[in-house]
């Protein structure tokens, strides 16, 4: 049995509906920053192994609320590796793209050095240290970026719904990354765990953007599916235009050679085409 710490998030969602063999424990059911505590639940459970798809990721929250961020990212981090080192199982750990600083002008790589802008970059950072620091040789860390999916509260959800409220949107133009379907993710997750997969790797669906070139793909997508009715004007604008607590990367693709080179059988599909199966699948649902 795969353990998965996280329950009602995105990408524990979508590893759940990939494998049967999966439990999830959420925080009302594992007391993460307890160290003995975690290893308990941890350990009357007898995972094969972990996965830890659970983070605090309100990013301008965390500006104001660093105590509750840290505690979550970082030292939950450092119990749950403590139970699988005592347990002997492999762990995998999901990272971000927001623990660098967005200013190296080409993709990041596994271990270009951690530059955060934020409080939420910073928590994560310090959970790869700590994490890296205490259990390296059955962890892998595995990064990504912009996650949507069917699943929770993501951009996509939200653009979809704004489209079919407003009579226009601005979307800014000047952050660049790689937009990853939960799906991928999960998929990722999986295959390193399976292939007892360590160190730390990127993965991304493939292709960058914009948040803007983002939202013009939600749209028309949504439209050819019948989503939403009709079109409305989106007007690209600078990140200067939404004053956010928290500073974002304005360029933090992601390089998943190393992922690529360590799993040859994980398929990574171009963004668009991940974004086409989700916007079907919300288009079946009727979000």
């Amino acid at each position: 049995m795969i353990l998965v710490i996280g329950k009602n998030g995105q990408l524990a969602r979508a590893i759940k509906s990939l494998d049967s063999n999966v439990h999830c424990l959420g925080r009302e059911d594992i007391d993460l920053v307890n160290s003995e505590g975690c290893l308990t639940t941890i350990a009357k459970l007898k995972p094969s192994g972990i996965i830890n798809a659970s983070a605090y990721t309100a990013v301008d929250l965390a500006e104001s609320n660093k105590h509750e961020a840290f505690e979550l990212n970082a030292d939950a981090v450092k119990n749950i590796a403590h139970a699988a080192k005592k347990l002997g199982v492999h762990f995998v750990h999901v990272s971000t793209d927001y623990v660098f600083s967005g200013d190296k002008g080409s993709p990041y790589l596994p271990n270009d050095e951690h530059k955060p802008l934020n409080r939420y970059g910073e928590s994560k950072a310090a959970g790869e240290t700590l994490l890296l620091s205490s259990f390296t040789e059955r962890t892998c860390i595995l990064r990504t970026s912009w996650v949507y999916s069917v699943f929770g509260n993501n951009f996509v959800k939200t653009m979809i719904e704004l489209m079919a409220s407003k009579p226009q949107l601005q979307v800014i133009d000047d952050q660049i990354g790689s937009p990853t379907s939960a799906h991928t993710l999960a998929k990722a997750c999986l295959a390193a765990l399976n292939n007892c997969l360590t160190g730390v790797h990127h993965v991304t669906d493939e292709g960058v953007a914009s948040w803007y070139d983002f939202a013009v793909a939600i749209q028309d997508i949504a439209v050819a599916k019948g989503l939403i009715e009709t079109r409305v004007p989106i007007y690209p604008v600078s990140s200067s235009a939404f004053q956010t607590p928290a500073k974002r990367p304005t360029y933090s693709v992601l390089s998943k050679t190393s992922l690529k080179q360590a799993l040859p059988d994980l398929t990574l599909n171009h963004w668009r085409d991940e974004l086409e199966i989700v916007i079907n699948q919300l288009s079946i649902n009727k979000i």
